[in-house]
């Protein structure tokens, strides 16, 4: 019996290859808004950290998700991505 192969992710903030569904995506919609996809579901671009803040100020201090989307990602938007992990964090 063939095992079913897990699909692998790159963390933006720690750069460690990690199973998909340990990971949170980031999207960059069609329309430009970024958010965070919990449900790894929505249309769009899709960026990955771990489900810590610590990867997402990592992500932040080395631009890795502004490059990943070719934009400049807002400080308002880095706020609410911090602020959701640490509600999904307990």
């Amino acid at each position: 019996m063939k095992q079913k192969k897990i699909p692998m992710r790159r963390c933006n903030g720690c750069n460690e290859q990690k199973p998909k569904n340990e990971l949170i995506r980031i999207v960059k919609s069609p329309e430009g808004e970024i958010s965070l996809d919990l449900t790894g579901k929505k249309s769009g671009r899709g960026a990955y950290i771990c489900n810590n803040a610590e990867c997402l100020l990592k992500a932040k201090k080395s631009h890795r998700i502004d490059r990943a989307f070719e934009m400049t990602i807002p400080e308002a938007v880095y706020g609410q991505m911090e602020a959701q992990i640490k509600q999904n964090d307990k």
